[in-house]
């Protein structure tokens, strides 16, 4: 699957444009982790990207989420079980046991908690953002109270990335795909 196509099947899924927004920012930071880590980039982006294809399905039951998603995906013929592995991973359906799942785990949270960061910006661009600034509001308890410290911390021990050089690495893939995110 392309990205255009994981793109078109979650607007075709996914009626909130923030929600579409939030995938493809999950997807933005997972290539960029990819990158760090000598990855396949291209696959890292689509479980980033599809992680919630189920999501406002699922809104009302949200014990069934991200299963319904990968059922969907299943049923449409996407087989690769790496990827299916970490959307059920990043919502805890299944133990974390690659460093893709982890990775999808910890950029769940830190998409929305940047877009907080650069909507707070009188310029509300991603490029106002920097890594100090995304420091200080993380100390700050009721900034983007939605964005889970703890989950975005596991950075340190689930990728052994300092918080400080992950968030450098999930900026600049938000930034990659600024213009889908309208930042």
């Amino acid at each position: 699957m392309s990205r255009e196509e994981a793109i078109a099947l979650v607007r075709k899924h996914v009626s909130k444009p923030n929600l579409v927004k939030h995938m493809i920012a999950v997807g933005g930071i997972m290539r960029a982790l990819a990158r760090h880590f000598g990855e396949d980039e291209h696959r890292w982006e689509l479980a980033g990207i599809l992680h919630d294809l189920d999501y406002e399905y699922t809104n009302e039951n949200p014990e069934n989420h991200p299963e319904m998603g990968v059922r969907m995906l299943r049923e449409m013929g996407f087989d690769d079980e790496e990827i299916l592995h970490a959307i059920l991973a990043h919502n805890r359906k299944v133990p974390f046991e690659t460093l893709m799942d982890k990775a999808l785990y910890v950029a769940d949270p830190t998409s929305g908690f940047i877009v907080a960061a650069a909507l707070i910006r009188p310029e509300k661009s991603l490029d106002a953002v920097d890594v100090p600034f995304l420091m200080r509001r993380f100390k700050e308890k009721g900034f983007a109270r939605g964005a889970s410290r703890e989950q975005m911390r596991m950075c340190e021990d689930m990728l052994g990335l300092k918080l400080e050089d992950f968030y450098a690495i999930a900026l600049e893939g938000m930034k990659e795909v600024r213009e889908d995110l309208g930042l």
